[in-house]
């Protein structure tokens, strides 16, 4: 079989790896289970963990069983790596259905079909732990002093790490051991904020089950300016079409700056390498295409070709020749229409998340109704602006919202 390593290496993926030659070899002769976690922090997965969800599907391409991990147990405490505060707590009922939402999103990328992959959940055997057993099978093999070290509490050192969170690693350590006893699991991938604690886990079986395992790291979805994408004004970009629109998602993809674009069309699709370099050979208008075949890519792999296709068509309705009736739709009635304010409108047609962000939207030039330019604060909708039954409004250059009038 093909080495998925290459394939990763090339694509751009992989940053750090634990005894990186022997875990080639395996690769390269056997098909390996790996697992990858998913701490249920919210109701739906976003384009940081959609990195990750692609890495596994690469693997699972080349023959390797994939494990997905929902932290149910896990996001009960917090995780302080990459973080320089502690997560809000959870309950059971609000864990549980995030990890019910997290299995069915999940079943879009990975193919569960024949046993290729399983979901399980750490709540099975973390919320029966005996404490003191815990801490004389697991805790005896972990050193305070190397746990100090690791870069994922030293940011939290200034300000005061918690015995709850400390406990972070050694939770995390220990999935991956019922993993490897239970399943055969020889790697962990995650990114590569993860990387102490999946060493922690590969340690883990190497001293108590005298087996071998590894961890592989990969680089953070992040811009050419080293910050970290997928957030918006509005918020996190999510996989959820309840919660970002494939319109929203799609234009999210056209807008990157123009540095990024060949990086998020190795890690975000399947394109092949000759392909993406070929559409990013040129820095000048030319690299809008790749723009509009990577907002294509990722929306169709994400939501499905047809909601791709309606998000492409609805851009093309605002900034090319395609047909107003693809734009994006709200309908409010004429009633509630009749002269509004249009920072009423902004917040009621759900472009705003307060009357406040419109008025500072307002007073930045960043509205306008039609092709009128919004000025005032105070402004009003009028019965001229409202042509044919609908209006567009328009907030700034990316997000445009055809209302139709009932």
């Amino acid at each position: 079989m093909s080495n998925v390593m290459d394939t990763l290496r090339e694509r751009g993926y992989i940053k750090q790896a634990v005894y990186e030659d022997d875990l080639y070899e395996l690769l390269g002769k056997e098909s390996v289970t790996f697992y990858a976690g998913f701490d249920p922090t919210a109701d739906s997965l976003h384009v940081g963990h959609f990195l990750l969800v692609m890495a596994m599907a690469h693997m699972q391409r080349a023959g390797h069983k994939a494990i997905v991990l929902i932290g149910g147990g896990t996001a009960a405490i917090g995780d302080p790596s990459g973080r320089s505060d502690m997560r809000q707590m959870m309950t059971r009922e609000t864990i549980d259905h995030n990890v019910a939402c997290f299995k069915k999103q999940l079943s879009r990328f990975i193919d569960f079909d024949e046993d290729k992959a399983i979901i399980v959940n750490n709540a099975d055997w973390l919320l029966n732990i005996n404490y003191i057993e815990f801490l004389r099978d697991i805790g005896v093999h972990f050193s305070v002093n190397k746990m100090l070290s690791a870069e994922c509490f030293k940011t939290r050192m200034e300000k005061g790490l918690s015995f709850l969170e400390f406990n972070y690693m050694l939770m995390q350590s220990y999935d991956f051991l019922c993993l490897n006893q239970k399943y055969g699991c020889m790697l962990q991938i995650g990114g590569d904020d993860q990387w102490s604690n999946m060493l922690g886990g590969a340690d883990l079986i190497r001293r108590k089950e005298r087996k071998d395992a590894f961890a592989l790291t990969f680089t953070l979805l992040t811009n050419s300016e080293g910050k970290k994408m997928g957030k918006t004004q509005s918020g996190a970009v999510w996989l959820d079409p309840n919660k970002t629109s494939p319109y929203e998602f799609y234009q999210y993809w056209r807008n990157v700056n123009d540095a990024d674009v060949e990086k998020c069309l190795k890690l975000l699709t399947f394109l092949p390498l000759d392909e993406i370099t070929e559409l990013c050979a040129y820095k000048d208008e030319r690299i809008n295409a790749a723009k509009r075949r990577l907002a294509y890519e990722v929306t169709a792999i994400v939501h499905g070709n047809e909601e791709a296709d309606k998000a492409q068509a609805a851009a093309e309705a605002v900034f090319g020749s395609g047909s107003i009736d693809q734009m994006p739709t709200k309908n409010i009635s004429m009633a509630e229409l009749d002269n509004i304010r249009i920072t009423d409108l902004l917040f009621v047609a759900g472009i705003t998340k307060s009357k406040g962000e419109g008025r500072r939207l307002i007073e930045g030039g960043g509205i306008s109704v039609n092709d009128r330019k919004i000025t005032s604060v105070d402004d009003v909708l009028s019965h001229d602006d409202i042509t044919e039954g609908y209006l567009i409004l328009h907030k700034g250059k990316k997000t445009h919202l055809r209302i139709i009038a009932e």
